[in-house]
């Protein structure tokens, strides 16, 4: 997909949401999923990255969003650090942590590589939760309970002021998805794909699969790091019961609803899911068999997912 569509469904994905206030600041319920929207579409993103595009089948993307999370908030209540500074501080150690687990995943391929990540997310439940938590001050199976809000120029970013916290996190979404945007079609974009395609071809062609895909697990966990620690700062509460195979399912519809591989889809394919799973909560136990039905009927219908609407237009504009 070129640049400028890129640019354009990003550009009226995040418009829509920018006005949706004017209309429904008073209805907190609906605030508070909007805001769940942009958070989950910065890692519904970084994970298509992962996948979609550098064919490096990951599993820890969820790991990696609870590491940001805990390490800025950690920060903040063991160390008073600023949330703003722990949050970046938050990204870096993230995408460190990232670098370590994709090294050893060089070497393999497929669903090798889930296999490691998949164990990372699993190993990462009960070192929360254990002694060695506890001595890192992650409150152990209580988790965090008292985080501070993000507060910039004396003003506090707080689920109490939500509309101007909901502007703030879409500031930091659209940041997020432009970083990805340009990246993917920069030399590094290329790269990813040359590699993802034919790992051997790409490096006859001077292209390091050990450079570029390390970068690819630096730049996904920097950037899901981020949003985590915004998460958590956000909500003020954390616990391990996130790396539960719920949430990693659901960022798993995200991605196929969206169109794994065609970015912004992953965008849109968050915001369907949150949406549509918070607004069907009414049904109860019947929300995961609807969703579940749903999501079913969506991949057969559409085997690109909704991006795969455009992807047909766009090559029947071409041929006319």
């Amino acid at each position: 997909m070129r640049l400028k569509h890129m640019a354009i469904i990003i550009g009226v994905s995040y418009g829509i949401m920018a006005i949706l206030p004017i209309f429904m600041a008073d209805i907190r319920f609906i605030m508070n999923i909007m805001i769940m929207c942009l958070i989950w579409a910065v890692v519904a993103s970084c994970w298509d990255v992962m996948m979609g595009f550098a064919g490096i089948f990951s599993f820890g993307q969820v790991a990696f969003f609870v590491m940001g999370a805990y390490c800025s908030g950690i920060l903040s209540i063991e160390h008073n650090v600023t949330p703003v500074l722990s949050i970046f501080i938050a990204g870096i150690f993230t995408a460190g942590m990232g670098v370590l687990v994709g090294l050893p995943c060089l070497r393999l391929a497929g669903p090798y590589v889930a296999l490691v990540t998949f164990g990372v997310h699993m190993a990462l439940q009960p070192t929360l939760r254990g002694e060695i938590g506890l001595a890192l001050g992650s409150g152990g199976s209580v988790g965090l309970l008292t985080i501070p809000p993000i507060s910039i120029f004396g003003y506090t970013f707080s689920s109490a002021n939500i509309v101007p916290t909901f502007y703030l996190t879409l500031l930091v979404s659209l940041a997020c998805a432009l970083i990805i945007m340009f990246v993917i079609k920069s030399y590094w974009g290329v790269a990813f794909l040359a590699l993802k395609d034919s790992q051997d071809f790409a490096m006859s062609l001077g292209i390091s699969a050990f450079k570029y895909k390390l970068m690819v697990f630096a730049l996904t966990s920097f950037l899901t790091g981020i949003i985590g620690a915004y998460y958590g700062h956000f909500y003020g509460v954390l616990s391990f019961r996130m790396l539960e195979l719920d949430l990693f399912s659901i960022l798993m519809v995200m991605m196929l609803v969206g169109g794994l591989g065609h970015f912004p889809g992953a965008i849109i394919g968050a915001f369907l899911v949150v949406a549509g799973s918070e607004l069907m909560a009414p049904l109860g136990a019947y929300r995961a068999v609807t969703m579940g039905a749903l999501v079913v009927i969506l991949v057969l219908a559409l085997p690109n997912g909704v991006m795969g609407i455009w992807l047909k237009r766009s090559a029947a504009g071409a041929e006319n």
